[in-house]
């Protein structure tokens, strides 16, 4: 049975979603096609009907997930010029606890794919590195909106907190299954140092 553009349309459009999702949840390498094409609804073989590769799916898919939202980033309305450097100062507060949050630690499917995919994408070619470089520099653009200070500096800064938050994330999900309390503690450190309370 044929279906329409729509419908292949949103069959694609489920596929990219759910791999989106499985990736950063589990790994390129952890997560099959099928898998991915169950979750989407779909049967095995109509992946290739979309996708001329698994790695091109890969592609799309990292893309994609680089789109992720967190809400006091994205959320928030830019501050006015009344009392704007306060509101400034708070947005990038509320941004870096979202982020360093246990919720993002413990839903990487859910996240930001810098921390979920890193390691993978350096492994996977220089295609892979391509997209995933895309999607670093789009979320380094997301945060600069928020990193109080400065123009001239605010891309170098944006670059050594966003490396730190990314870092802090890495190792706190790493840690957090054999020591939780260890798992707490960079996240609560990297918080203290980025976004400390009365700041």
């Amino acid at each position: 049975m044929k279906v329409s553009k729509a419908q292949a349309a949103e069959n694609r459009e489920g596929i990219v979603e759910a791999a989106a999702r499985l990736y950063r949840q589990k790994g390129l390498d952890g997560v099959g096609v099928a898998e991915i094409t169950r979750d989407a609804g779909l049967t095995h073989g109509g992946l290739y009907r979309h996708f001329e590769s698994k790695d091109a799916l890969a592609r799309e898919a990292c893309l994609r997930a680089f789109e992720w939202t967190i809400v006091p980033l994205d959320g928030l309305a830019p501050p006015d010029a009344d009392g704007a450097e306060e509101a400034s100062t708070a947005r990038f507060q509320a941004m870096v606890r979202s982020y360093l949050s246990a919720g993002h630690r413990d839903h990487p499917g859910e996240g930001c794919p810098a921390a979920a995919l890193a390691t993978d994408a350096a492994r996977a070619g220089p295609e892979m590195s391509e997209v995933f470089a895309q999607g670093v520099e789009r979320n380094i653009q997301r945060f600069m909106r928020v990193v109080p200070g400065e123009a001239a500096g605010k891309r170098s800064e944006t670059i050594a907190i966003l490396s730190s938050m990314v870092g802090a994330l890495v190792l706190a999900r790493a840690t957090a299954a054999g020591n939780s309390m260890l798992s707490e503690e960079i996240l609560a450190t990297l918080i203290a140092q980025l976004a400390p309370d009365g700041a």
